[in-house]
């Protein structure tokens, strides 16, 4: 097909970088499934099944089909603005601030609220 030696170089590379993101797709999708606290042992296995006998339907099925936005996810979300306004410089008002916000909306409780203020002070 290729004639060149340069041409079976890029194409060489080309399907090694297809194999990595195939990989690193599978590492990212197993990785959500062993994390959600809302799935059953059964749901996960039926995932894990699904996704090696048809690895790519299997993954965009997932990613099509995977609930957004669920608590841990907030939860997620939450620590992460908060680690990332400490590192710009927030300050622990702010931090209060905000996860008295959280809390106000429901988003997350009481004892997670403690955490974060025990954390903004410390």
């Amino acid at each position: 097909m290729f004639n060149s030696g340069f041409a079976n170089f890029l194409w060489s590379m080309l399907v090694i970088y297809m194999i990595f993101i195939v990989i690193m797709m599978f590492i990212r999708i197993f990785s959500d499934i062993f994390t959600r606290e809302n799935l059953s042992g059964w749901g996960k296995a039926g995932w894990m099944i699904l996704i090696l006998l048809f690895p790519i339907i299997g993954i965009l099925i997932y990613v099509i089909v995977r609930p957004k936005n669920t608590e841990q996810d907030q939860r997620m979300m939450a620590e992460a603005k908060s680690v990332q306004s400490r590192i710009v410089g927030g300050s622990s008002v702010d931090d209060i601030a905000k996860a008295q916000d959280l809390l106000d909306r429901g988003a997350i409780t009481q004892d997670e609220f403690n955490v974060l203020k025990a954390k903004a002070l410390a």
